[in-house]
């Protein structure tokens, strides 16, 4: 028989490894069901090198549509493993469809669905595999798919604001800088090489224009750049840090504007997600815990992380959001009625509502504004490099008039 090794969480939800003897994948899979061993990575020992993959990763919008469908099948009395079957072999994303044939095998060797979609983390997280085990369990599996396809079509209608919000600005400062530097680069040494030959006395816009000139066509101009390229490298490995990423989310929430949108994201997403597990069945504790770990800022993760640890310690869920600072005053007060009335997941849903149409509003109003100021900047910046060329020429002109 061969011998497997194995990489899998507990019950408790530490991380456990092995090996252990078995005929089959599935069957290793069976033996540690029984040690209540959800395992993540299986390879029979001395075959573990594979080649790599490249590509294919599996989108949000890939992972709606696949879990809209399972639920429209699931309510029409299909086999779990049939349901499988069909959407493996239709779907178009080589990677998706490897995934959904595994854990279609893995289901027809016994395992629960949610134990299946473990083993794959990238695709299927905790949120998504907690909350089909909660479906399973309660025998609501097709109404919980329905929820997650509503909860997560959502988050992509939040993703998608972000990026509104963030490409139009970067992409017109990135437009605007590269002509800039074009135009220093290499059309202002020839008007300066034709200044110079005429013996023009320059405007002060002309000489520093000029002296930029100078600056990017020489070795400093290299090092500005490459200095630049090295902090945002820089940044971004330092965001891969704890520490980092807290203090740059933290810093982020304090931005004028985008500080304020990106706090109402963090609260839309958190009411969704928290509101959706509720409604699903998954304990409050297991939700906040998921909550955090998907919030995407550090700065919210460490909050619901003392929100949890309060709940613990037999407090209120809405004092110790309320002591965090970080959620408005709005939200703790509809949380603590959510409380009262023990209709704390609809509470939850109407808060994400509403702050995601406030997301929407905001983003529409940003870019309104966003657009005529990046044109003045655009128009300003450029128009006064070439107006600044053309000064010298002008004072010129007046001299040959006047001297006939």
């Amino acid at each position: 028989m061969p011998v497997f090794t194995y990489r899998g969480t507990n019950r408790t939800g530490a991380s456990v490894a092995g090996e252990m003897t078995a005929s089959s994948k599935t069957e290793l899979q069976s033996l540690l069901r029984r040690q209540q061993i959800t395992p993540t990575k299986m390879s029979e020992k001395g075959k573990e090198f594979n080649l790599p993959t490249f590509g294919g990763g599996v989108n949000a919008k890939e992972l709606a549509v696949f879990t809209r469908q399972f639920s429209v099948m699931i309510d029409a009395g299909l086999p779990l493993v049939q349901c499988l079957e069909i959407l493996s072999s239709q779907q178009e994303n080589k990677t998706f469809q490897k995934v959904l044939t595994g854990t279609r095998s893995a289901v027809e060797g016994g395992s629960t669905l949610s134990a299946a979609m473990k083993q794959y983390p990238k695709v299927f997280d905790a949120l998504y595999s907690n909350m089909v085990e909660a479906g399973e369990t309660g025998g609501i599996l097709d109404t919980i798919l329905q929820r997650l396809s509503t909860y997560i079509e959502k988050n992509v209608k939040l993703q998608r604001a972000v990026k509104s919000a963030m490409v139009y600005p970067i992409g017109v400062l990135t437009i605007a800088g590269g002509v800039i530097i074009l135009l220093l680069w290499k059309v202002v040494p020839v008007f300066a090489t034709l200044f110079a030959g005429m013996g023009v006395d320059l405007p002060l816009p002309t000489k520093i224009v000029i002296a930029a000139s100078h600056f990017v066509g020489s070795i400093f101009g290299l090092l500005l750049v490459v200095g630049a390229v090295a902090i945002i490298i820089g940044l971004k490995v330092w965001h891969g840090t704890p520490q980092g990423r807290f203090v740059i989310d933290t810093v982020i929430l304090k931005l004028p504007v985008l500080g304020i949108l990106m706090r109402k994201i963090a609260v839309g997403r958190f009411t969704r997600t928290l509101g959706t597990l509720i409604a699903s069945g998954v304990p409050i504790l297991e939700g906040l815990d998921i909550t955090a770990k998907t919030s995407g800022n550090a700065v919210v993760e460490r909050a619901l992380n003392r929100v949890r640890k309060s709940l613990e310690e037999g407090k209120s869920l809405t004092e110790p959001l309320r002591e965090s600072g970080v959620f408005p005053g709005m939200v703790t007060q509809m949380i603590a009625v959510g409380e009262q009335t023990g209709a704390m997941d609809a509470m939850l849903q109407k808060i994400a509502d509403f702050y995601e149409d406030e997301v929407d509003a905001a983003v529409k109003d940003l870019l309104t504004a966003l657009e005529p100021i990046m044109i003045v900047f655009l128009g300003t910046v450029v128009g006064g490099v070439v107006i600044s060329m053309y000064l010298p020429l002008f004072t010129l002109i007046g001299k040959l008039a006047s001297a006939h």
